[in-house]
């Protein structure tokens, strides 16, 4: 029986899944990141033909400060940043200015990928099966993809993609190891320019920069990101004036319990924080049998690399057997 995700942690989380009409949220993992290349415009927009309410993404600044969509602080793994600049000191984001990156080929590292044996790929890649590849990802998509046209977005583009979508966005601030002094204003603000402050959840692992984003904006929803697990969690958040809690599930980054012994997640835990009305968005599950684990516990969303999935699940039509 599925637990009732109860009240809503803030008018704020209240607002974002009114927006889009959704008790629990299928959000997109740097997009539909098993299906385009990760953070890129692609990846969003399949996202968003796949089922997802909201986006994930990651941002970082440029060496002349503008923001930029990626994950790694470093280029190399998702661009082809080592080709292109081999005697480049370093292949920093921080390092290079916005023109530099976006002339960068973002895309033909993911058909590269995928060119491998599973048990090569990235481990985000090694379950996708034949049928949702052949479902999702087409020969024109492939070409597309190592064709050279696919580059690193702004946070203004895709700013632009999420609203032309109605699509919610979760922008990670991502600030350690490397420091990006005024990162949360610079977000706040481009935020501000498109009118996306109620469509927008600001989430970071420094929660320093939730501080940040809560003085510069009352009404931004901030959510805190975590990959251990939080004594008080609630009392944490209210601290922060946090809406959310984004706990981590897998591998060395679970927090819930799926990797113990029992090999159960900690039920007492979860049900303890929807029960408080805290909004619990879980990172990142691409396993349908923890998908509905979570969805019948109540959590306010789930962060996937395989939205299909998740759509499934929330939706009922998931085979009971896992991919």
């Amino acid at each position: 029986m599925t637990r009732s995700t109860g009240r809503l942690a803030s008018r704020r989380i209240a607002a974002l899944h009114a927006a889009v009409g959704a008790a629990q949220l299928n959000i997109g993992h740097r997009g539909a990141r098993a299906y385009a290349p990760e953070n890129s415009l692609p990846a969003f927009e399949k996202a968003a033909r796949l089922g997802c309410q909201m986006v994930e993404c990651d941002v970082h600044v440029s060496r002349d400060g503008q923001l930029v969509v990626h994950h790694d602080d470093d280029l190399r793994r998702c661009t082809d940043a080592a080709q292109r600049w081999p005697q480049a000191a370093t292949h920093f984001i921080s390092d290079h200015s916005l023109a530099e990156i976006q002339a960068l080929d973002a895309g033909r590292w993911f058909t590269d990928e995928l060119a491998l044996a599973a048990p090569r790929r990235q481990a985000f890649l090694q379950s996708i099966t034949a049928a949702e590849r052949a479902a999702h990802i087409s020969p024109a998509d492939e070409a597309f993809y190592a064709s050279g046209r696919v580059h690193v977005p702004s946070l203004d583009e895709l700013l632009q993609l999420a609203e032309a979508c109605g699509l919610l966005l979760n922008i990670e601030i991502k600030s350690l190891p490397r420091l990006y002094p005024g990162i949360a204003g610079a977000v706040m603000a481009r935020v501000a320019h498109h009118g996306l402050a109620g469509r927008v959840l600001v989430s970071s692992f420094d929660h320093e920069q939730l501080l940040a984003v809560r003085v510069l904006d009352q009404g931004v929803a901030t959510a805190v990101l975590a990959g251990e697990r939080l004594a008080r969690i609630g009392r944490y958040l209210a601290l922060l004036d946090a809406d959310a809690y984004h706990p981590g599930c897998y591998g060395g980054f679970d927090s819930l319990g799926f990797g113990s012994v029992a090999g159960e997640i900690d039920a007492a835990a979860l049900a303890a924080l929807v029960d408080e009305g805290l909004a619990v968005n879980v990172w990142t599950c691409n396993d349908p049998l923890q998908m509905r684990v979570l969805r019948d516990g109540g959590v306010s969303g789930i962060i996937t690399d395989y939205p299909d999935r998740v759509a499934a699940v929330l939706a009922g039509t998931d085979s009971p057997s896992t991919v």
